[in-house]
């Protein structure tokens, strides 16, 4: 339920920007507000588990996954949305570590419990795809509303069985790191809605409240790292950076989250418009993005204790940043196998090359009592890097796409039939579909994905000149299953 809500949703955009009156730079906060707060308070779920039952934290978060998702399907407008997608993201961040954690107490080490971590990464790898075909089918043949219901009776269900067939874990005694939570999460929602602010045409870079929020996220972000060193049990033990394989990985899954929040944002909006697509057919035609995903992963599963992690990783960012450099040159006219199947699929091979020594990087030399810790950290560096990245791509979007607008205006308004102008009269944008839109939405993504090559980049860097694990440094077994997770 929770790794498919990452993708269901992103099917609904287009219907959701149009039911609403989203413009589509503050479209991103539909994304962005779920992903701060499982991001940011993954940790804190994690730990909350620990103190007061695994099984009592879980079926709470559950439930609260359920009520927002409830909700956010019932949602008249843009802000009663957002408040419920992110309370769907503080259901999320219980829910799921408690999840996890629960495999290991109710199933013995051994067979068994691979044999539960197996099934598991499976359910968990299958989710993406299966949100992108489910969020087509509702969006389609039902309403984009249906994205948010079809969580309910799960939720409901899950509550109710769980009392039956899941045992109690021990607590653990322990104190709950709220500030560092709350001053980390915060922080990252202040640089984020500072580039979203800055991507509005009405506000810019020079504005009062957009220089406000990149301060008071600056601030807060400076104020938890301080909490973070004196606190006797921090929600993120900053000694886990101090291994230079472990901080490579992360930084590199910040960076490629950055980009893969983009191509499932950006690139939906694509098919959807220019491309004409209808929800489940846009669904379907990001399915080859999965499957290269997951063949590639078995690949550099199967080859990681023979080559180690190093030629998996820099081969992986080179393929990312191919796809993302291709991207770069859609534009309106841009077919699905040239300018989208093309280009994802070798964005989606060279992720799955990444995830697996990226995984096991992070829990390699971990005592066992943190490993927990440090694959949150991990889980949490995805969806910070994602929503950093997509406010950011965002930005350039709106740096491009906004004088596309005015280029195209007066022509519109010449040529235009009359539906298509009251609808721009009354929304003060172009029909979707419309030549002028796709002309401003291609502009405005091709520009968007340099930043997201650039991050790549980045990413490339760090997998030649900062990993220097070797095959033997890989860990083994329960580690390596709570990695994979």
């Amino acid at each position: 339920m929770v790794v498919l809500d990452a993708t269901i949703v992103n099917i609904a955009l287009p219907h959701i920007k149009d039911a609403l009156n989203f413009s589509t730079t503050d479209l991103s906060w539909v994304i962005n507000a779920y992903t701060l707060t499982f991001g940011g308070l993954l940790l804190l779920g994690g730990r909350a588990g620990d103190i007061l039952g695994r099984r009592r934290v879980f079926i709470f978060g559950t439930l609260l996954f359920g009520l927002a998702s409830l909700l956010g399907g019932f949602a008249q407008d843009s802000t009663l949305l957002l408040a419920a997608r992110a309370l769907q993201g503080i259901g999320g961040a219980i829910c799921s570590p408690t999840a996890f954690a629960l495999i290991a107490t109710n199933f013995e080490e051994g067979p068994e419990r691979n044999k539960a971590f197996g099934v598991f990464s499976a359910v968990a790898g299958s989710g993406a795809a299966i949100g992108l075909l489910a969020g087509g089918l509702l969006t389609e043949y039902l309403d984009w509303r249906w994205v948010f219901f079809v969580n309910v009776p799960i939720s409901v269900l899950i509550a109710i069985a769980a009392p039956r067939y899941i045992a109690e874990s021990e607590r653990h005694p322990g104190r709950f790191d709220l500030p560092g939570a709350f001053t980390s999460t915060l922080g990252l929602v202040g640089l984020v809605y500072g580039f979203i602010r800055a991507a509005n045409p009405d506000y810019g870079w020079s504005d009062g409240l957009t220089i406000g929020s990149f301060v008071g996220g600056a601030i807060l972000l400076a104020a938890f790292f301080v909490i973070e060193r004196r606190t006797a049990q921090p929600i993120t033990p900053l000694h886990l950076f101090s291994n230079r394989n472990r901080t490579g990985g992360l930084v590199m899954m910040l960076c490629l989250a950055a980009a893969m929040f983009g191509i499932f944002f950006y690139v939906v909006l694509f098919v959807q418009g220019p491309l004409g697509y209808s929800p489940l057919k846009a669904g379907v035609s990001f399915l080859p993005i999965s499957v290269s995903i997951i063949i590639a992963a078995q690949i550099a599963s199967s080859l990681q204790a023979k080559y180690g992690p190093k030629p998996f990783m820099a081969g992986g960012a080179l393929l990312v940043t191919i796809g993302l450099t291709w991207l770069t040159q859609i534009h309106k006219d841009s077919g699905y196998l040239d300018g989208v199947l093309a280009p994802t699929v070798i964005f989606g091979f060279g992720m799955g090359l990444i995830f697996v020594p990226v995984m096991l990087l992070s829990v390699a030399g971990v005592p066992g009592e943190e490993t927990g810790a440090a694959s949150g950290l991990l889980n949490s560096m995805q969806q910070i890097g994602g929503s950093l990245g997509l406010s950011i791509l965002t930005t350039v979007f709106a740096h491009y796409a906004v004088p596309e607008f005015k280029a195209q205006a007066p022509k519109f308004l010449q040529t235009a039939p009359p539906e298509q102008l009251a609808y721009f009269q009354q929304r003060g944008d172009f029909p979707p579909g419309s030549d002028a839109a796709n002309s401003v939405l291609a502009q405005g993504i091709s520009h968007g994905f340099i930043v997201g090559a650039a991050l790549a980049g980045i990413a490339l860097l760090v997998a030649v000149f900062a990993i220097k694990a070797k095959p033997g440094d890989l860990p083994s077994g329960d580690s390596a299953g709570i990695a994979m997770h």
